[in-house]
C-alpha cells in the first residue's frame, strides 16, 4: 500500500482520543482534474479536508492524521450521532462525481481501499455497519460515493455491510409497487434502525425521496429512482434482521 504524507491544514485540535473513532466515512472527490481536487483538499481557503485520498493510480496520500478531525462530512447524521467529523475517519477517492461524468472507480483504487479499510478497521475495531458513504449520513446534500461503487464487492470480502439476499430472486420484485401505506411505513421504520435519520425542515414526500434514494445508492444500486418497491421493502426486512 503505497502511502505518501502530504498535510492538509483543514482539521481541528486537539487530538481525539482513539475510542472517539467509531466510523469511516467514503467519498469521491467530484471534480474534473484529480491535481485540482488535491489542492482543494489541502488549501485552507477551502476549509476542507479528509485523513485519506487515494488517487487514480491507487497511491494513497495521508492528508490529516487518524487521531485528528479532519473536515469531510459537515452537516451529517447517523442513528444518535451528528456531525460525523468528531467521530469519523474520511476517505476520499479521485472520481469526477456525478456533475462531471460519473466513472467506474479503477482497480487499483479499490485494491487500496481494501488494505487501508483491514488497517483502520483494525486500528479502531469499526464496525462493518458503520462504515458509510457520504449519501447515507448527508443524503438531501451529497450522492457519494455514488450507485457505481462497490459496496456488494466490499462485502464479499468482509469489510462493510450488504443484505444477503439472492439478487436474481429479489430483481423479480423490481418496480412492484408497495400494496399499502402500511408497508411504506415499515419500509421507513426499517431505515430509522439502520441509522438513516430524518432530514430536518424538508416536507415528508422530499424527505422520502431522498432517504429511499441513499438506501438505494448503497443497497440497490442498479435502480435509483427514490421510489420505494417490493425490493427495497425486502432487503431493508434483511438488513434489520441482521
Amino acid at each position: 500500500m503505497d502511502k505518501i504524507y502530504d498535510y492538509s491544514p483543514n482539521f481541528s485540535l486537539p487530538k481525539r482520543p482513539k475510542k472517539r473513532i467509531k466510523f469511516i466515512i467514503i467519498h469521491y472527490t467530484g471534480m474534473r482534474k484529480e491535481s485540482d481536487s488535491i489542492k482543494r483538499l489541502q488549501s485552507s481557503r477551502s476549509k476542507v479536508s479528509s485523513h485519506y485520498l487515494i488517487k487514480k493510480n491507487g497511491v494513497i496520500l495521508t492528508l490529516v492524521p487518524d487521531l485528528y478531525e479532519a473536515w469531510h462530512a459537515g452537516l451529517s447524521n447517523w442513528k444518535n450521532h451528528k456531525y460525523l467529523n468528531k467521530n469519523s475517519i474520511g476517505i476520499e477517492i479521485t472520481n469526477p462525481g456525478h456533475r462531471h461524468g460519473y466513472k467506474n472507480f479503477s482497480r487499483k483504487q479499490i485494491f487500496s481501499l481494501k488494505k487501508l479499510l483491514i488497517s483502520l478497521i483494525k486500528k479502531f475495531k469499526i464496525k462493518k455497519k458503520y462504515i458509510l458513504g457520504h449519501s447515507d449520513v448527508s443524503p438531501d446534500r451529497k450522492k457519494d460515493p455514488g450507485e457505481k461503487f462497490p459496496w456488494v464487492k466490499l462485502a464479499k470480502n468482509g469489510l462493510v455491510w450488504c443484505h444477503n439476499l439472492d439478487l436474481k430472486k429479489i430483481k423479480k420484485l423490481r418496480k412492484i409497487k408497495l400494496s399499502s401505506k402500511f408497508e411504506e411505513n415499515i419500509f421507513l421504520k426499517n431505515l430509522y434502525k439502520i441509522g438513516y435519520k430524518k432530514i430536518e425542515g424538508l416536507k415528508s414526500e422530499k424527505n422520502i425521496e431522498y432517504l429511499t434514494k441513499a438506501f438505494q445508492r448503497r443497497f440497490r444500486q442498479d435502480l435509483v429512482d427514490g421510489k420505494i418497491d417490493q425490493e427495497c421493502l425486502i432487503i431493508s426486512k434483511n438488513l434489520v434482521s441482521h
